[in-house]
């Protein structure tokens, strides 16, 4: 599991918030689940995550096209392209899967718990923030590919249920259209 210290070390100060753990407590998942909110917190990641609100209410906020109530986590408006448009990953209540709710409600799998969630969070952030080809992968594009692949491979590893399908499932549709 990774740290406060090595989220931010990648992500950059002030880039990692953590949960106040009055606002969780009230949350029906897993007291280990809430405990990494508080703990580790949630990276700002680009084009995922753009800002972490955690939810202070204890009834869940984030509503799915489903009728699935989820916790909210994080919220993007990918750069503010498309006003009032918001994606956010939500956490479900009894069992801590995680999803990512896109702008009409739609909610794809993330992720079987929080847990694997930072774990995949952190992971991949790590990479892309290490990497000389994805940091410009202008003119680099084959290599670019490349490395996505073995990226979503080690991801693979880390919960391999979020990679089952590839719509539906936000981590495979991510890094397949990361490059576009």
């Amino acid at each position: 599991m990774p740290t406060f210290d090595e989220l931010t070390a990648w992500a950059g100060p002030g880039n990692v918030t953590r949960a106040d753990s009055a606002a969780v407590s009230g949350w029906q998942i897993p007291d280990e689940q809430k405990a990494l909110f508080v703990d580790v917190g949630i990276p700002v990641v680009d084009q995922l995550i753009e800002c972490v609100p955690f939810q202070a209410e204890a009834a869940p906020v984030l509503q799915t096209s489903a009728g699935k109530s989820l916790y909210l986590l994080t919220q993007n408006h990918h750069g503010h392209l498309v006003p009032g448009l918001q994606w956010s990953f939500g956490v479900e209540p009894g069992t801590g899967t995680v999803y990512y709710v896109l702008p009409q409600g739609e909610a794809w799998f993330a992720n079987s718990s929080v847990d694997l969630w930072l774990r995949t969070l952190h992971h991949y952030g790590l990479h892309v923030s290490e990497s000389e080809i994805l940091s410009d992968p202008d003119d680099r594009e084959d290599e670019a590919l490349a490395e996505l692949s073995i990226l979503a491979d080690e991801l693979k590893k880390i919960d391999p249920p979020a990679f089952d399908g590839c719509h539906g499932f936000i981590w495979a549709e991510f890094l397949d259209r990361w490059l576009w």
